[in-house]
């Protein structure tokens, strides 16, 4: 008999059951059906049950070609959004027994060493964002399941996409801007080549451009502070009348608006109206706070997860686009009468 503090094995179950070790591992396998008598089955669990025996997942995974692990790439976490994906991706993937590897795309963008020695080996499947799809290239080839966030559905890599309802966002935001009265639109746009950002642009250009007098001026910036600043500051002093609403692709990009029109000695929103998109912390940290987009960005990673999940069952994953809420503060009025 095994000493207490070793762990029983399936051996010890056949032993006690009286069975063979083939028997045990259809039987705790749940293939038993039709090769095993039921009276043999039953007495298999019962003895498995006694012993306190568990599978060795590890082996069993590695037979099996599993190891229940999946990689979840990302644009460098220079915000708490991604954090929030993973948060959701994580979470789903715990209640089905596999684990999330996190891997932040270096620099946002661009091309990433595997993180493996073999991806094939190591993983079942990648979730990635469009923002982060260089990276794929290395990581996943063409050989694992792969689901896309934030990519074009048409012209996805993945075996499914997940997206946010980017462009009713959008919509939501030019809306309450036209609303208020404002005609003259500055985009500060994130300087991302990313299918997310296209979007933005496309459906705020189509908004705008429907009303008559409504005009948008496109800036581009990276997603920083300080690249920001200086694209509006830039923008602003350029010849030409001055927009009344400066909407931008990310918080982070109004926080940078923010400081330019600072300097230039304009109020937040008698002279200029700013909106945000995301709904991040740094919303409301900044004075006025800002009118945004929310974004669920935890259900956005448990509906990716959701998704590899069903692609790797061989099941069609849930469609349509996750909601968005514009979420109205101070940083928005009427424009100043001329």
């Amino acid at each position: 008999m095994a000493p207490a503090s070793t762990r029983p094995t399936s051996r010890d179950v056949a032993r006690a059951a009286g069975v063979s070790q083939a028997a045990v591992s259809l039987v705790l396998g749940d293939k038993w059906r039709g090769r095993v008598a039921e009276a043999t089955a039953e007495r298999v669990r019962r003895a498995a049950s006694e012993l306190g025996y568990r599978p060795n997942l590890a082996a069993r995974n590695l037979r099996l070609g599993r190891t229940r692990t999946v990689l979840l790439v990302v644009p460098a976490l220079t915000t708490e959004f991604f954090a929030g994906v993973y948060t959701g991706a994580a979470r789903v993937a715990a209640e089905h027994g596999f684990g999330v590897v996190l891997y932040p795309s270096p620099e946002g963008v661009g091309p990433a060493r595997n993180p493996f020695a073999s991806a094939q080996a190591a993983l079942d499947g990648v979730i990635a964002s469009s923002m982060a799809a260089d990276a794929l290239t290395a990581i996943r080839g063409e050989a694992l399941p792969l689901v896309m966030l934030d990519s074009d559905p048409e012209g996805s890599l993945g075996a499914a996409t997940v997206n946010l309802d980017i462009a009713d966002g959008v919509r939501q935001v030019a809306g309450h801007l036209l609303g208020l009265g404002h005609r003259r639109f500055l985009h500060l746009a994130a300087d991302v080549p990313s299918w997310t950002f296209e979007v933005r642009a496309r459906e705020l250009a189509a908004r705008v451009g429907a009303v008559p007098g409504g005009s948008v001026r496109t800036v581009r910036a990276p997603i920083s502070i300080e690249d920001a600043r200086a694209a509006t500051e830039a923008a602003l002093t350029a010849p030409g009348p001055r927009p009344t609403a400066l909407v931008c692709d990310d918080d982070k990009l109004a926080a940078g608006a923010y400081k330019a029109l600072r300097r230039l000695g304009l109020r937040v929103p008698d002279d200029m109206s700013v909106t945000g998109l995301d709904d991040l912390a740094l919303a409301t940290a900044i004075d006025p706070e800002l009118t945004t987009v929310r974004l669920d960005a935890e259900l956005f990673g448990e509906r990716g997860m959701r998704a590899l999940l069903a692609v790797l069952d061989g099941r069609t994953p849930e469609g349509g686009d996750i909601p968005v809420e514009l979420v109205v503060r101070g940083s928005t009025g009427p424009p100043r009468a001329s």
